[in-house]
C-alpha cells in the first residue's frame, strides 16, 4: 500500500468519524428540544439545560459536519461560472477555490485554538462542569480536518468510488 493510499484510508476513517459524531449530535438535538418543549408546556416545569445543550450539539454538528461535507464535495458551490470558462482558466479558478478553503481552514484552526484558550476557564451557567473552551473545540478541530481533507484532494485525488461517501447513491439499473 502506497503512502497516498494509506493517507486516503486514514481520511476515510476520519470522514466516517465526522459523520458519526455529527449524526449523533443531530440526534441529540432532535431528542433534547422536544423534551424541553414538553416539560415547559405540557408539564409546566421548564428545564434550564435543553437549549444550551442543543447549542453545544449544534456547534459540533455544524463544524464537524462541515468538514465532512467538504470532503464529500457536496457543499454549496456555484459551478456555472467555473463550467463556462475554458479549461486553463477553470484549473486556475479551482486552484483559487482550494486556496480559499485552505485559508479559511487555517483561520479556523489558528483563531479557534485562541478562542478555546481564552475561554478555557469560563463555564456555562447551565453546566458548571463544562468549560466554554470545550464547547468551542469543534472549531479548530474542523479547521484541522478540513486542511487534512484538502491535502487529500490535492495530493491523493478525490476519494475512491468505494468510499462510504457514495454508499447512499442510487444503484444502477440493468
Amino acid at each position: 500500500m502506497t503512502a497516498k493510499q494509506r493517507y486516503a484510508q486514514a481520511m476515510e476513517w476520519t470522514y466516517t468519524a465526522c459523520i458519526v459524531l455529527s449524526g449523533a449530535a443531530l440526534v441529540a438535538i432532535t431528542l433534547i428540544i422536544p423534551l424541553g418543549v414538553f416539560m415547559r408546556y405540557a408539564m409546566n416545569q421548564p428545564l434550564s439545560w435543553p437549549e444550551p445543550a442543543a447549542v453545544v450539539m449544534m456547534v459540533t454538528f455544524s463544524f464537524l459536519g462541515g468538514a465532512a461535507v467538504y470532503r464529500a464535495n457536496v457543499h454549496i458551490a456555484v459551478e456555472a461560472l467555473v463550467n463556462a470558462v475554458r479549461p486553463p482558466l477553470r484549473r486556475l479558478m479551482r486552484w483559487g477555490a482550494d486556496a480559499c478553503v485552505g485559508l479559511t481552514a487555517a483561520f479556523m484552526l489558528g483563531y479557534g485554538v485562541q478562542l478555546c484558550q481564552v475561554t478555557w476557564f469560563q463555564t456555562m451557567a447551565e453546566f458548571p462542569g463544562l468549560k466554554q473552551g470545550i464547547v468551542y473545540l469543534p472549531i479548530p478541530i474542523a479547521g484541522a480536518l478540513t486542511l487534512l481533507f484538502l491535502v487529500e484532494r490535492l495530493w491523493a485525488g478525490p476519494p475512491p468510488a468505494s468510499s462510504i461517501m457514495y454508499s447512499d447513491q442510487a444503484a444502477e439499473l440493468e
